[in-house]
């Protein structure tokens, strides 16, 4: 099987546990329990998730060379030690890392430190390293400065570089922050400026909001299947061969291209093009009796995705698999250590119920056995 590279941020994630809310009071001390301290971002939450889905993985990031950097190799090679070698280290430089805040009954909050991600640039990839991979996975240049800046310029000239040595692309994006210099890009140019360089592209609902629909901003948890199927056709006229639409606890959309366009990323892509050609499919979540955070369930949903794309899977069992991957993600405190090997997760899939989903909107209609809705696009 051919190997995945997933480059792009990569920081330390402080999560401290807290038992009840509170107030930021200056002055006032906050009595907590002891913090987690594991690798995040898409380097981390997506590249080591295809490694225990059994998928080769190359991971690639810029770390300093502090304490936090050396934790974060530390931490890869602990999985395996071909992980930690991709890493930069770059000296003087800062090592990114997130402060996670998760209140019991209220959404987390991330205090988050840049660092090397903000100086990396499409001439920090190791390319020759790139060469024979199946799929090329890139997360989140929206908090990386040198890849928004000017437009994405630095972007969109690593997916071509990528893209001209024959590598299928995909990108995850987060939210950016409206109030910082990555909510003032042009992010709609941005995306346009990637056409033709961009083969799989999942955003969550409220990312791709921001970027191509601020009146809708804030609204993604909660869009009906006429507003879905708007959003799946702007993913499509961005050139792209397989779009998502994560809606958190509302499951996953997928829309993808004719089969024409699936055949340009057939080493991606290795399952029957006539089931995943022009399809529209809105998958359920699965049940989790043990619900602890929500960090990396979209990134570790995308691992599931890609794995079960290189696996020749149809694009059922691709969109179900991933959401089984997301609902193991959650049981745990971390992005990593709820997940499962392939077995295992499939097995799960059999075996753990699905959440009901109710789509309201013109031409949605439900399989009744699986719980997945089929769109008015579906062929």
């Amino acid at each position: 099987m051919r190997f995945v590279v997933v480059a792009g941020h990569v920081c330390i994630d402080i999560i401290p546990e807290i038992e009840r809310g509170f107030e930021l009071v200056p002055g006032r001390l906050v009595e907590i329990g002891p913090a987690i301290s594991a690798t995040g971002g898409a380097v981390s939450n997506t590249g080591v998730a295809l490694h225990i889905l059994d998928i080769p993985a190359v991971l690639m990031g810029k770390v300093g060379d502090d304490s936090f950097g050396g934790s974060i190799v530390d931490i890869f090679n602990g999985y395996d030690e071909s992980l930690g070698a991709g890493m930069n280290v770059v000296p003087g430089e800062a090592t990114s890392y997130t402060v996670v805040v998760s209140i019991p009954g209220q959404d987390r909050t991330f205090m988050h430190c840049p660092g090397a991600n903000n100086t990396f640039t499409d001439d920090d990839l190791a390319y020759d390293q790139i060469d024979g991979a199946a799929i090329f996975h890139f997360g989140y240049p929206t908090l990386m400065r040198k890849m928004y800046e000017n437009d994405g310029a630095n972007l969109i000239r690593m997916m071509q570089r990528v893209k001209e040595r024959g590598v299928a692309t995909s990108l995850d994006m987060t939210v950016p922050d409206p109030d910082g210099p990555s909510g003032q890009v042009d992010w709609a140019r941005v995306l346009a400026g990637l056409k033709g360089h961009l083969d799989i592209f999942m955003p969550s609902a409220d990312e791709i909001l921001y970027m191509l629909d601020r009146a809708h901003f804030g609204r993604g948890d909660d869009l009906n299947g006429d507003e879905v199927t708007v959003l799946g056709r702007k993913l499509l006229d961005l050139d792209v061969a397989v779009a998502g639409v994560k809606l958190g606890g509302r499951g996953l959309y997928i829309r993808t291209a004719g089969a024409e366009r699936l055949a340009k990323i057939a080493d991606a892509c290795t399952g029957d093009l006539e089931n995943w050609a022009d399809r529209e499919l809105w998958f359920p979540v699965y049940e989790v009796e043990n619900f602890v955070t929500a960090a990396g369930a979209g990134d570790t949903t995308i691992a599931g995705f890609i794995a079960s794309m290189l696996r020749g899977f149809s694009v059922e069992d691709a969109g179900a698999t991933a959401n089984m991957v997301g609902a193991l993600n959650v049981r745990a405190a971390d992005a990593l250590s709820g997940l499962k090997d392939w077995d295992t997760t499939l097995a799960l899939r059999q075996t753990t119920g699905r959440v009901p989903l109710e789509v309201t909107g013109s031409g949605w209609t439900e399989d009744a056995a699986t719980g997945v809705w089929s769109g008015p696009n579906d062929s």
